[in-house]
């Protein structure tokens, strides 16, 4: 299995979440900033060597550490802004003596923007054996710690595996709350291995059995991945990995926070952007169709499977004409923020608010509304030899928990999707000199699949999009202003390929 495709690391994934509003997720517990008055579990003590901690006094010694290390983890989203506030939130000690793990919300400010993160603090006399350089903090300065190694512990494979522990044993510390699924019990002496390529989430991943996935960017409440792979997991759904436990934390003043969740690790697992590069690539030398659209089929009927389950595990709602202009005039509204930002998109404004206003036509007013994925494309998907299976329930990575567990159309899944075949199209063309025979098969190929993908789904019982032109066409308009404005921003080589499907649609009814 792909850890590319488990870590979320795909080249045209949504990465790079922006920043929340000020404030950030959480509320500082309030004794944050104050050395030795965080949040314990009980744990607490005057230093020595092999006993307890001095949690505070770690901390406030971390402190400086942290700042330097954070800006350049994958993770961060703060990137380019000076940090003007680190604010422990909770303090925890899972494991004391030598080695010992912390773990720790801290609010990081940045600008006038804050978040809440979730860092795992190793701390070891001397560095563990074959620690890689970003996973190092580097040796305390002071305070009773004074010269011991602080590092990521989920670069140590004997601290994850005692997080394993805690895991199967439902244990408690304070405000963190461990929890398993009912069924076999989960295996407490593992290792784990951190993945290799991460973004928003690290991942660690648990020899052929498990994989846990620690959320970085913590908010109040459920995450969805939790949620919907829960739901899932409990309708008995085979088109995900099943849930075996997960971690929370409280917050003062606010829900418990989602902090990990550990999943069946899918080694005999392909994933599905690296099939349909495979795929593209063969084209240079040879035209002819090849198998792929057989996948997208079976993968469109997989889509259609989960949101069916979803639409029947979870609440469903009709949209009134009041919610259906509020959907419309939201999708405007990005529109002409992305055409400000990129002068490219200007010439289209027109034809494209014209497509939205569709949207408000009566007989769209009742539109279903559902728990999605929320942020599907192919590198969320794993080929296995049961068939597809889908991840990361987690939804657009830019977006709030409250937004990402409101109800929206399916359809939004198989928009995104849509757009997906054409970013797997475009390695074609990637890096070539312009040539037209390229760009024709190029999208061909796209729109092969992208029939193929709509037939499965609606196979498999998911609304025809052919049914429904004006809401998936609307939908798909909306997902690529988004990539016109990512890519301007961090890809501007890969502007050319939402600008061509911007193109597409607004000159095509």
């Amino acid at each position: 299995m792909s850890e590319t495709s488990r870590s979320q690391a795909h080249t045209h994934r949504d990465a790079g979440a922006a920043p929340r509003g000020p404030g950030g997720p959480g509320t500082p517990h309030p004794t944050a900033g104050r050395a030795g008055g965080h949040q314990t579990g009980g744990h607490s003590g005057r230093p020595r060597t092999g006993g307890s901690l001095a949690v505070g006094e770690l901390v406030e010694a971390a402190l400086p550490l942290i700042a330097g290390w954070l800006p350049g983890q994958r993770w961060y989203a703060g990137k380019g802004q000076a940090i003007t506030g680190l604010h422990p939130v909770t303090a925890t000690p899972l494991i004391t003596g030598d080695p010992a793990m912390v773990h720790l919300l801290l609010r990081v400010e940045h600008g006038d923007q804050a978040d809440l993160y979730q860092l795992l603090l190793g701390l070891r006399t001397e560095p563990p054996s074959g620690l890689l350089p970003e996973a190092s903090l580097g040796a305390l300065t002071h305070g009773p710690y004074d010269g011991a190694a602080l590092y990521d512990a989920v670069h140590d494979p004997e601290l994850t595996g005692r997080l394993l522990a805690h895991l199967a044993g439902a244990d408690r510390f304070g405000p963190l709350s461990f929890r398993r699924t009912p069924g076999p019990g989960l295996p407490a002496d593992l290792l784990g291995r951190a993945g290799t390529a991460e973004q928003s989430n690290t991942s660690v991943i648990y020899g052929t059995s498990f994989i846990l996935k620690l959320f970085r960017r913590i908010s109040p409440g459920t995450n969805p991945d939790l949620e919907l792979s829960l739901a899932l997991s409990r309708a008995g759904s085979t088109r995900i990995p099943r849930v075996a436990a997960w971690f929370e934390s409280r917050l003062a003043g606010a829900e418990p926070a989602t902090l990990g969740l550990l999943q069946r690790f899918l080694p005999d697992a392909e994933d599905g952007w690296e099939l349909a590069l495979d795929q593209v690539a063969r084209l240079k030398g040879d035209p002819s169709p090849g198998n792929f659209a057989v996948e997208a089929h079976r993968l469109g009927r997989a889509t259609a499977e989960v949101h069916r389950v979803l639409a029947r595990a979870l609440p469903v709602a009709r949209l009134d004409r009041e919610q259906t202009d509020r959907l419309a005039g939201a999708m405007a509204e990005r529109l002409d923020a992305a055409a400000a930002a990129v002068p490219a998109l200007r010439r289209y404004r027109s034809a494209l608010h014209a497509a939205f206003r569709q949207l408000t036509a009566d007989h769209l007013t009742g539109l279903t509304v559902q728990r999605i994925h929320g942020d599907l494309h192919l590198g969320q998907a794993m080929r296995t030899p049961h068939g597809w299976v889908l991840l990361d329930f987690e939804g657009e990575p830019a977006k709030s928990v409250a937004e990402r567990r409101l109800p929206q159309p399916a359809l939004k899944d198989v928009a995104a999707m849509l757009r997906s075949f054409d970013y797997a199209a475009a390695h074609l063309l990637a890096g070539a000199e312009p040539d037209p025979e390229l760009a024709h098969l190029a999208a061909a190929w796209a729109a092969r699949n992208r029939t193929a993908y709509c037939a499965g789904y609606t196979a498999a019982g998911g609304t025809d999009p052919a049914g429904a032109p004006e809401l998936l066409r609307a939908l798909e308009i909306d997902k690529a202003v988004y990539e016109v404005v990512y890519e301007a921003r961090h890809r501007p080589g890969w502007l050319p390929i939402p600008l061509t499907a911007i193109h597409r649609l607004a000159t095509t009814a």
